[in-house]
């Protein structure tokens, strides 16, 4: 499985941004998947996850109410709309890929990763 992520970039707080993160193999729609992100200096953290179908979605404290996962199985392609930035998210964001279908929180659970999208919140 290889996956592509995109839509990262520049923009001021309280603006909007929408990741993509677009996977190549059948098996995409039986797979759990997570966006984590790094910032300079520090551990990649989990950010949110969504489960195989959908149907569960698990996000981190600090990004409850203010981003939303989803997916669509037929485009093989998951999202993270992000809005009322904060420069705090700033990072590099990635999206990941669980065999098994059961989102996970940690890192070390994932099976395939994205090359990652740099994304900038400027005060």
């Amino acid at each position: 499985v290889q996956l592509q992520a995109s839509g990262g970039g520049l923009v001021q707080a309280g603006g909007s941004l929408r990741l993509s993160c677009a996977a190549s193999g059948r098996a995409f729609s039986s797979y759990a998947m997570g966006w984590f992100r790094q910032a300079p200096g520090k551990e990649r953290e989990f950010v949110a996850g969504i489960s195989w179908s959908g149907a569960r979605t698990y996000y981190t404290d600090s990004v409850k109410g203010r981003f939303t996962i989803s997916r669509d199985n037929a485009k093989n392609t998951v999202y993270l709309q992000m809005n009322s930035l904060k420069p705090e998210d700033t990072a590099v964001y990635y999206c990941a890929a669980e065999r098994g279908g059961i989102v996970a929180t940690s890192a070390t659970v994932y099976d395939y990763w994205g090359q990652g999208t740099l994304v900038t919140v400027s005060s």
